[in-house]
């Protein structure tokens, strides 16, 4: 079959299951969240099992130690996912919720109604634990669900889509509702950007290059996040040794995903304090330092940063660090270098976080707090398909409500208009 009959073979199967997934029922729909999460319990030992030989593959092609992170599927990490499925099926179902309602003078009574989006088509890198979240929560929402994941976590992806088809037909529920494009086949992907007639939205997550050609090619909106550089700022009325555990949490409890930190300010008041102490705890974690001249001075380890430091997203144990004059000046640093993913600051100053949460532009803005906190798991959203750095339609960690639009019902009685 060619890319372009495979393409639309998918989308127009996924439209089908997407007008039946409007009305089904949401105890139907939880049943079969709750059969999902058991099956990954079920065949977990399975899940590994293959899963390793994608990381075994993956390693032999010279993938990085972070991106071998973000593959990889441990017993732990599948209860996780398991435990957030179930977290979904506790979630109220956003579908039919009437978000507003008002009856005109004329007595029209005009409901604002909460509907699904239809059918999402979902591509990313790495992470198959991804697969399954996105499901749910598509699912859950009532949307169909095309996934392609990489190529190097094909195997992974199959498995964990064959638990997800069981409890479907289990539960009566169409099959299509979750497809996986079953090849690495870049050119499918270019012929389903094309298919707007029957996929509403399209969500890239991975790396900035896949992202822009997403956005380059899609056909439909775009729900996208370019990057995650995001930055810790460190007040002059920080506590200090708060400013280093959340530090040190933000750059190395996962280094690979988007919601790590990238960037450290300090501001120059406590530097020749915090710096030095903060600086040896990350680096005897493996951090590699590069940092502004006077970063430099306090930190011999640490290499000269250029803007390029500044303004990347490394995804793995490296950290910018700059001493800055003034909150102005931070709040300046991350307008320039930032991405509008996650800002924290930490400081006792209420009117220092009062600003920076007021003049930061960011999905997210934290306040004495890691800015790994900014997941859909970690804001109770059950999981997340995606964090938004988008004003338009959703921004942040898209839950059950982001995978929704809204339609108006209107209730008459024979009004006509003069």
């Amino acid at each position: 079959m060619s890319s372009v009959v495979y393409a639309e073979e998918l989308a127009r199967r996924a439209r089908v299951a997407s007008r039946l997934l409007a009305t089904a029922p949401t105890e139907r729909k939880n049943r079969w969240l709750m059969d999902a999460a058991a099956g990954l319990e079920k065949r977990a030992m399975e899940i590994v099992e293959v899963n390793t030989a994608d990381i075994a593959a993956a390693t032999q092609a010279g993938l990085s130690a972070a991106n071998i992170d973000r593959l990889r599927l441990t017993p732990d990490r599948i209860r996780a996912a398991a435990d957030g499925v179930r977290q979904i099926a506790a979630l109220p179902d956003p579908v039919g919720r009437v978000l507003d309602s008002k009856t005109r003078p004329n007595g029209l009574r005009i409901d604002k109604v909460s509907v699904p989006l239809g059918v999402i088509f979902f591509i990313y890198e790495s992470r198959p634990n991804v697969t399954i979240d996105a499901a749910a929560l598509c699912v859950k929402s009532g949307n169909a669900i095309i996934l392609r994941g990489g190529k190097e976590a094909l195997a992974s992806n199959t498995v964990l889509h064959s638990v997800l088809q069981v409890a479907l037909r289990a539960n009566d529920l169409p099959v299509d509702a979750v497809q996986l494009v079953n090849t690495p086949d870049r050119e499918v992907v270019g012929q389903l950007l094309k298919q707007s007639q029957f996929i509403d939205l399209v969500i890239p997550r991975g790396g900035e290059s896949l992202i822009r050609r997403v956005a380059a090619e899609a056909t439909m909106p775009v729900l996208k996040h370019y990057m995650g550089n995001c930055h810790v700022y460190v007040d002059r009325a920080a506590e200090l040794a708060m400013a280093e555990r959340i530090i040190v949490n933000a750059k190395c409890q996962r280094p690979g995903v988007c919601n790590a930190a990238e960037s450290l300010l300090v501001h120059t008041d406590i530097a020749s304090t915090f710096l030095p102490k903060a600086a040896a705890t990350l680096l005897a974690k493996g951090v590699e330092l590069r940092g502004c001249p006077v970063t430099c001075e306090l930190v011999t380890a640490a290499k000269r940063a250029t803007d390029a430091d500044h303004a990347a997203e490394f995804l793995e144990l490296i950290l910018s660090v700059k001493v800055v004059p003034s909150l102005d000046a931070a709040i300046e640093h991350i307008t320039r270098f930032g991405s509008q993913h996650t800002e924290t600051i930490v400081t006792n100053d209420s009117d220092a976080a009062r600003r920076f949460t007021n003049e930061v532009d960011a999905s997210a803005v934290l306040v004495n707090a890691s800015t790994r906190f900014n997941d859909g798991f970690e804001f109770g959203l059950g999981a997340e398909i995606g964090i938004s750095t988008d004003k338009f339609h959703a921004r942040g960690p898209c839950g059950l409500q982001e995978l929704c639009t809204y339609k108006y019902v209107v209730f008459g009685s024979g009004q006509v208009r003069d």
